[in-house]
């Protein structure tokens, strides 16, 4: 059973039902599918016949029971102005009636309707840009909740100010926040907060501050309104709806709008857009309610970021967890950091602390409740593989003590630790004179989506042991460490140890790249596969295309429920139909070699002196089969224009037998189709479990879903209109498309004009007209192209300066 209780009594203000429903929860917490965010628990499971008697059900029906967390798990960092969500619930209901029913509460948890779909962060996570259709929906439903009657609502509390009273509101928010979140806290974290230079009644002092506002009727607010609170039906009607109203209260509608616009984590190039259409829905239904809005608005996001802080110092420290490493304390001081900055102008703090200052800070914070950095634990080394040794060139054995290694990767900050979909890649140089090595290890909870079949180790020892002329890390040995935690050590093959200079091809290779390239992977021919391992784990299979298409079959059957039912409602086909389709079509038998199997840009290494000018890292895909399928899979994850791909092919069919290259003009096409097939499915999986989305492989490949899913549906013979078919419009628009990660063509045509505008048409005509044609003429992928130096100066709706010179334009 999960180590998961529902709350006491005591901690919670519900009704209280029968033994039926205690024993249905008590099942849930076991049985239920769990899924958690900051304040509850959440499980999904279907009604049996006894709760389904209960609540007026039918039975197998699925239902959410959401657990509140213990006082000791959550943290109080949210102000509340009711605590029967049911009752809310019930008068939502009446305006908007399909979001969740309360069926039942017992103690600390309550029995809510299911809603099918998948919530929007899934589809379209933080930072990404939102189609218009999907924020005119969005805007719609803060307008409608405008139309919920206070008197169907739970009682207001008596101190609450009257209606249209908006700079009372902000003021009694604000008052809130001292009392229910910093007062609470200030015995775990009042001297971080001060360490940090926030004072004690800084939120009070923020009250005293609130201006004179434009009177405006208040109406109810969800308050909380951001990607995980919004649901996409699968159905389509309605096409969302809005979840979680715990911290539900009623007051002015702008305060809905700012807390909306930050939390959403909308582009700050969309924001305008979503404050036009919040204000014609509001037109549309209450006019009143967007009064003075471009000029109060600012008020409310100052008041958002000003309380955020809070919860955002308290989750860093938190996130550190007692033992941590230097990286992990880059992380969180990066977090404060930015908090600091967005909460300095509204609390008027007097200085953001050095980036040096807050790490000493939480180091100190932590050390006082028993934390510790991990540079001070001992080490343990239980198994090594090599006598470690220190390197005296670049690939060289390692000739420095193996602890001094380790003790250098704790100490390493976060610019030399390169985090990938499975592994963590730490450089460290324990003498200046020496090159760095590689410590890399699996990340705890982290998993491939594809399977391994050889060791790494072996791959890396038999390139080195075949002599050929492949850049490549060297394997310099394998350990394994305290908790049985395995680390293998790798020569560095980059140019700099800080690997924020790493350089990848990115966008594309250059043609002595791809000459390169191609050269090391007909290189990779001349490996003896004796040296590869166990003939248990090779992949040297007569039919090679067909056993690909298998392991994609079963990678698909694998999927997590979730991500099975969005890619079914997306159209793409189960793994029946896939497995049908994909041995539609056969590939020309050809001799096998060792391929890397996973060669995306960053698993490539500009490299600059002698030798080779690109390296292969990450070897850990690597099986042995048909040498077409590593430049086919390369070229579908790395930008490769039509010439490029034609002088890459032509060199390879040039310096490779027959035996390797025979057919392969009508088999490119085969591997293409499989690999489009494979990013469908892998790309949705990772929206839907947000996996690795920080990688920037991951980050690219999912920021075009859309694009992705309308190539593999052509490959495979699904053709069906982009928005049509049996998918709801509004499901497909909000996945995330290449074109909407930056103001369109028109916008940003029209900003160049608005600003000419403002300066009084006083640029030259040239210049704007330069301005036009270079918008005008930029690729669609492209995002390096800036306004000229002298466009600068523009205001957002907001009011905030729009520093030009850095803005993209595409």
């Amino acid at each position: 059973m999960r180590a998961v209780s529902v709350p006491r009594r005591a901690e919670w203000g519900g009704r209280a039902p029968g033994a039926v429903c205690e024993e249905f929860v008590e099942r849930a917490i076991r049985d239920g599918v769990m899924s958690s965010g900051h304040h509850n628990r959440n499980f999904l499971l279907r009604l049996d016949q006894d709760m389904a008697r209960e609540v007026g059900g039918e039975p197998d029906t699925p239902v959410t029971v959401r657990v509140r967390k213990p006082v000791d798990e959550a943290l109080p960092v949210v102000v509340r102005t009711w605590l029967d969500e049911a009752w809310v619930l019930d008068a939502v209901g009446s305006v908007l009636p399909h979001v969740p029913k309360c069926l039942a509460e017992t103690w600390g948890a309550a029995v809510h309707s299911y809603v099918e779909g998948v919530p929007l962060s899934r589809v379209c996570p933080d930072g990404r840009s939102m189609d218009k259709a999907l924020v005119e929906k969005l805007t719609e439903l803060l307008a409608e909740m405008s139309q919920v009657r206070e008197e169907s609502l739970p009682p207001l509390p008596d101190y609450w100010p009257c209606d249209q009273d908006s700079q009372g509101f902000l003021y009694t928010l604000a008052k809130l926040v001292h009392h229910d979140v910093c007062v609470p806290n200030r015995p775990v974290f009042g001297g971080l907060f001060m360490a940090l230079g926030i004072p004690e009644d800084a939120m009070e002092r923020y009250a005293e501050r609130v201006p004179e506002l434009t009177p405006r009727p208040y109406s109810l607010l969800h308050a909380d309104l951001h990607r995980d609170n919004v649901i996409l039906t699968y159905s389509g009607d309605p096409p969302l709806i809005c979840v979680d109203w715990e911290l539900a209260t009623y007051g002015d509608p702008l305060h809905d709008l700012a807390v909306h616009l930050v939390r959403m984590r909308y582009p700050i190039s969309q924001w305008d857009e979503v404050v036009r259409a919040w204000e014609k829905a509001f037109q549309d239904v209450t006019p009143a309610g967007a009064k003075g809005l471009h000029e109060d608005l600012d008020h409310y996001i100052a008041f958002e970021r000003a309380q955020s802080v809070y919860p955002d110092v308290m989750r860093a420290a938190q996130s550190l967890d007692g033992s941590f490493e230097q990286h992990d304390l880059d992380r969180a001081t990066e977090s404060i950091r930015q908090a600091l900055e967005a909460a300095e102008r509204p609390l008027a703090l007097a200085d953001v602390p050095a980036p040096s200052e807050i790490e000493g800070a939480l180091v100190a914070w932590q050390e006082q409740r028993g934390g510790s950095h991990a540079k001070l634990r001992p080490l343990f080394a239980i198994d090594w593989s090599r006598v470690p040794q220190t390197p005296q060139r670049p690939g060289d054995r390692c000739d420095v003590a193996l602890g001094q290694v380790l003790a250098a990767e704790r100490r390493a900050p976060a610019g030399q630790v390169l985090t990938g979909t499975a592994h963590r890649n730490t450089v460290v140089r324990v003498d200046a004179t020496k090159p760095p090595v590689v410590v890399r290890r699996r990340m705890k909870g982290s998993h491939r989506n594809r399977r391994s079949f050889l060791s790494e180790h072996a791959v890396l020892e038999a390139i080195e042991q075949s002599g050929v002329a492949v850049r490549a890390p060297r394997a310099l040995g394998l350990g394994m460490t305290e908790g049985g935690v395995f680390f293998a050590l790798h020569s560095y093959v980059g140019t700099s140890a800080d690997v924020d200079q790493l350089d990848h091809p990115v966008n594309g290779l250059q043609p002595d790249e791809a000459d390169a390239l191609v050269d090391q992977l007909c290189e990779l021919t001349k490996v003896d596969s004796d040296l590869l391992g166990s003939s248990e784990a090779r992949t040297d299979v007569p039919d090679f295309y067909g056993w690909l298409s298998d392991q994609l079959v079963e990678q698909v059957a694998a999927l997590p429920a979730p991500s099975r039912r969005l890619a079914r409602e997306l159209g793409l086909p189960d793994e029946e139909q896939l497995r049908e389709i994909l041995r539609s079509h056969q590939v020309t038998p050809r001799r096998p070699a060792l391929l890397h199997g996973d060669l995306n840009p960053w698993n490539l290494v500009r490299c600059q002196g002698d030798g080779l000018p690109l390296a292969m890292i990450d070897w850990e895909a690597a099986m042995v089969g048909d040498p077409l399928y590593d430049l086919v899979r390369h070229m579908h994850l790395t930008p490769t224009p039509r010439k490029t791909r034609k002088q890459m092919f032509g060199r390879w069919q040039d310096r490779l037998d027959e035996e390797y290259t025979r057919r392969w003009q009508s088999d490119e096409r085969v591997y293409r189709r499989l690999e489009r097939a494979r990013s469908a499915y892998v790309d949705l999986n990772r929206l839907v479990t947000r996996s690795n989305l920080d990688a920037p492989n991951v980050s690219r490949a999912v920021d075009s879903y859309a694009a992705t899913l309308e190539r593999a549906k052509d490959e495979l013979g699904l053709r069906a209109r982009r928005w049509g078919g049996g998918t709801q419009s509004l499901l497909l628009k909000a996945l995330p498309y290449v074109e909407r990660a930056g103001p369109s063509v028109e916008a940003m045509m029209w900003q160049v004009v608005q600003q000419s505008m403002e300066a009084a048409w006083q640029w030259p005509r040239e210049t704007l007209r330069a301005a036009l044609r270079g918008i005008g003429a930029e690729r669609p992928l492209s995002k390096r192209r800036t306004l000229p130096a002298g466009l600068c100066g523009s205001t957002t709706v907001t009011g905030g300066a729009v520093d030009s010179s850095r803005t993209p334009l595409s």
